[in-house]
């Protein structure tokens, strides 16, 4: 059974920077649309970033330009580039593969000085 499992999380002052990471535990991975989300206590679940198969991506508008997701499917990997990290975007993230209707354990950021 295909496993996800996010990495990267941290504590983080305001305009910095962490790089989270979704690895996979088989390659049918690299077929699936792949899509990180977010949740901040007290708040709905929320779509920050997705990639296709195809290499195709999409952001929410509060991350565009601050966020970069990206995959290496040799290495069943997803990644997601937060740049310029405000307090607001501090909440559980987490990964899910759309073919595989299944979400990583998810990944705490903090952004606070």
């Amino acid at each position: 059974q295909l496993q996800l499992v996010e990495s990267g999380g941290g504590l983080v002052q305001p305009g910095g920077s962490l790089t989270l990471s979704c690895a996979a535990s088989r390659s049918s991975f690299g077929i699936s649309t792949i899509t990180w989300h977010r949740q901040a206590p007290g708040n709905q679940r929320e779509l920050v970033a997705a990639i296709a198969r195809t290499g195709a991506i999409n952001y929410a508008d509060s991350v565009k330009g601050r966020f970069t997701i990206s995959r290496d499917n040799a290495k069943n990997t997803v990644y997601l580039q937060m740049n310029s990290l405000k307090p607001e975007d501090t909440a559980v993230y987490y990964c899910y593969s759309v073919l595989d209707g299944l979400w990583g354990q998810g990944t705490q950021v903090t952004v606070s000085s």
